[in-house]
């Protein structure tokens, strides 16, 4: 399905700042109110149509109360099979596997699987750093977080808090780590998206020289998701929420699956 058209145009310059303050959110927290604060405290006035909120999906999965307690994780054949093959953890493959709509590659290490969400990526987005939920049990786990059960949901609440808070409407979406076919590295990736057009058809546009562009579409949710990621960073900065400045599009209510390649053109999964 191709893209809706929206206007947008390139961003001469852009300015990406990690919102400071930002508690060690426990389940239950109001990520939109934590958001908006954080934006007041960095100074920061919301502008529609020109700014986008980045929240990593490990900060919101601790909000929604996405933990799960691998000992308690009951493994089936199936899981067990992968373990032995990946040689990975039997509970963990079988968390991944519920997280999971199908398998796609396995090795050694190696655990590739389609999304509940529609994506493909390794482990189903299960992540075990930083992964321990406030006051945990004395004896328990290991623990590991899964992905929000609708990360375009959550993006869509917290743009409505930040509307009600500073009447803008600006783009919101929610980033994981993913690694790509034939390249090595992970970078960030919108697996939530709302108020930001996920896609930009450049389709019908020219080039310095006239030529008509005939097959550019941009993942613009995902270039922004990877942008802010190198500012909020992967391991112990505590930058989960990132302000981005500076960009000009037409608020629309998209949302991430609009990224995702159809399954019968997918040629790598």
């Amino acid at each position: 399905m191709d893209p809706e058209p929206v206007e947008v145009s390139c961003a001469e310059q852009m300015v990406l700042t990690a919102l400071p303050g930002l508690p060690l959110v426990r389940p239950g927290d109001d990520l939109g109110a934590l958001v908006c604060d954080g934006l007041e405290r960095a100074g920061v006035t919301p502008r529609s149509g020109r700014d986008v909120v980045v929240v990593t999906s490990k900060v919101l999965s601790r909000a929604e109360g996405c933990f799960v307690d691998l000992s308690t994780v009951e493994v089936s054949a199936q899981a067990r099979a992968l373990a032995a093959r990946t040689e990975k953890d039997p509970q963990l493959v079988e968390l991944i596997l519920r997280e999971s709509a199908a398998v796609s590659r396995t090795a050694p290490n190696v655990l590739i699987v389609r999304h509940r969400l529609g994506f493909v990526s390794a482990n189903a987005g299960v992540d075990q750093s930083n992964s321990q939920p406030p006051e945990a049990p004395e004896g328990s786990g290991p623990w590991a977080l899964v992905l929000p059960k609708d990360p375009d949901a959550s993006a869509a609440a917290i743009r409505q808090r930040v509307r009600e808070r500073f009447d803008a409407d600006i783009g919101v979406v929610i980033t994981d780590s993913h690694g790509r076919p034939f390249r090595l590295g992970t970078v960030g990736t919108a697996i939530g998206v709302s108020g930001l057009p996920a896609l930009w058809d450049q389709r019908g546009d020219h080039d310095l020289h006239g030529r008509t562009l005939e097959v550019t579409v941009t993942a613009l949710a995902d270039q922004v998701a990877a942008a802010a990621d190198l500012v909020a960073g992967q391991g112990g900065e505590g930058r989960a929420v990132v302000h981005v400045g500076g960009l000009r599009f037409q608020p629309v209510d998209d949302r991430s699956a609009a990224l995702l390649r159809p399954t019968e053109q997918d040629l790598y999964a």
